[in-house]
């Protein structure tokens, strides 16, 4: 039998219907506590926009350098704008990513602009509210799933620290066999969305040890757990051992792009575990977990 991480149909928690207040929250535990992820249908994203924002993308790595360059901010650990190439790496693994990208985040910083590409930053401010807006609708569930009450979450995440990253992972015939697009790692936030990519690579590892594929369908989101949330639970929700692989023969050739939004709470939030087991995860703020983490992985 093949393995696959669970499907849900999130539409009528969305709407409101009665039986979906209860089932979907019970079935998202359900995966969470299994697998650390999900893929979503019933999301009501806009088709239109995530296309908009695939080929602004494209354009966008396609600048030269130079260019791409000019949209970097220091200072900020990599939370807006540009990052190079080989900057950024798993936490457990000295080899750098093979990948570029380009993080919106809160208004509070102003987005670096490319003026070659005016339509980048309009499509990628959109597509961030709306995925900002169903990541809180996500956290109701959890929280209902957690026996919380369903607002839990709700004055931590407004105004907090999420991005939208928007990544390109070039083409790349000549590199060994076992390079990373991204190295194995698990995210430090409360809960990722990811848009349906524009090529395979993903894989999640599961309880025995064994790397399951998610497929890449644009119609469909993947949501999986951070560190954050597992921190908070105590365990009881699983934040995943991902990776993104490159893939065989002539795909090599090809362009991967992605676009993950790390929904992150405000700097404050206590992390203390409120259930599961307190003694294996530490006491620390989400300001000095995210510190931490981005030590860790090269952007500090």
């Amino acid at each position: 039998m093949t393995k696959a991480i669970p499907v849900l149909d999130v539409s009528g928690f969305l709407s409101g219907e009665k039986v979906a207040q209860e089932e979907f929250p019970r079935m998202l535990r359900e995966a969470f506590e299994t697998y650390g992820f999900v893929t979503l249908e019933g999301h009501g994203l806009n088709d239109e926009g995530i296309r908009s924002t695939y080929e602004e993308a494209k354009r966008f790595f396609g600048l030269p350098e130079e260019i791409k360059r000019a949209t970097s901010i220091s200072g900020v650990g990599g939370n807006f704008g540009y990052t190079p190439f080989g900057q950024e790496h798993a936490k457990d693994d000295a080899r750098a990513d093979l990948k570029e990208f380009y993080h919106f985040a809160q208004t509070g910083y102003e987005q670096p602009v490319s003026k070659e590409v005016p339509g980048f930053i309009a499509s990628g401010r959109t597509l961030y509210g709306e995925l900002e807006t169903l990541a809180a609708r996500l956290l109701e569930a959890v929280a209902i799933s957690l026996g919380l009450d369903s607002g839990y979450f709700s004055g931590f995440v407004q105004g907090g620290n999420s991005i939208l990253r928007v990544l390109h992972y070039p083409p790349a015939p000549d590199a060994p066999a076992d390079a990373p697009r991204a190295g194995s790692h698990e995210d430090i936030n409360l809960i990722t969305l990811l848009v349906g990519s524009s090529a395979d690579g993903l894989e999640v590892l599961d309880r025995d040890g064994d790397w399951i594929p998610v497929m890449a369908h644009a119609q469909n989101l993947t949501v999986n757990v951070g560190d954050m949330l597992q921190n908070l639970t105590g365990g009881v929700l699983r934040s995943t051992t991902h990776r993104v692989v490159l893939p065989p023969g002539e795909q090599r050739n090809q362009s991967r792009y992605s676009l993950p939004f790390f929904l992150h709470p405000v700097g404050p939030m206590p992390l203390d575990p409120i259930m599961g087991d307190s003694d294996t995860y530490p006491k620390w703020t989400a300001a000095e977990f995210l510190n931490h983490r981005l030590t860790e992985i090269g952007l500090k």
